[in-house]
């Protein structure tokens, strides 16, 4: 399709070449109440936010259109020590990927709506985080998709720690040190 979808909202026609469908199909979903949408003042044209649309997919057992899915590339690090961000970053961007680096909570959840990405490392050891509980409140987060998580723990950590984040929701648990050709390694696998 020559239309871009890079974007946050969609409107009815757009769901509907999306989805192969007629624009009154999409218009009668949102009437019913299954896709979560907003009128925009004046005119009360229906719009949809690509994260609310991709939610109602995934209730529908729809497939997501390809124009939505992430290109692999895109990788957020979590992380609180400076110099394995820094690493971390250097290994990734060494292997083509588009990286962005939060050092703490907040700018993560800035950067998870602005950048998109589909796979996210997560220092579970960050000064003021559990880290189960801020990947069970990734996995709530519907603007995330189908991101891929890493969790990044301590050479220490105990087997029922692992088990524990896996649990909430991480798709892998890598320990440090971390080398980079493993943190590549894992993230093509995961992603392919």
């Amino acid at each position: 399709m020559a239309r871009n979808f890079n974007k946050r909202n969609l409107t009815t026609g757009d769901i509907a070449k999306l989805c192969g469908v007629n624009f009154r199909t999409v218009i009668r979903w949102i009437q019913r109440g299954h896709l979560k949408a907003f009128q925009l003042p004046g005119r009360g044209d229906n719009r949809v936010q690509v994260a609310d649309f991709i939610e109602f997919l995934n209730e529908n057992n729809m497939p997501i259109p390809q124009e939505l899915q992430p290109s692999a590339k895109k990788v957020l690090i979590i992380e609180g020590d400076t110099k394995s961000a820094t690493s971390m970053e250097k290994a990734l961007q060494g292997a083509g990927f588009d990286t962005r680096l939060a050092t703490d909570g907040f700018s993560a959840g800035a950067l998870v709506s602005s950048f998109g990405p589909n796979v996210m490392t997560v220092d579970v050891g960050m000064k003021g985080i559990d880290g189960a509980q801020a990947i069970k409140l990734m996995r709530d987060d519907a603007r995330l998709g189908l991101a891929k998580i890493i969790a990044v723990t301590s050479a220490s950590t105990s087997k029922k720690k692992r088990d524990e984040l896996l649990a909430a929701g991480a798709d892998e648990v890598l320990n440090r040190p971390l080398h980079g050709s493993d943190l590549v390694q894992t993230i093509t696998d995961l992603t392919s």
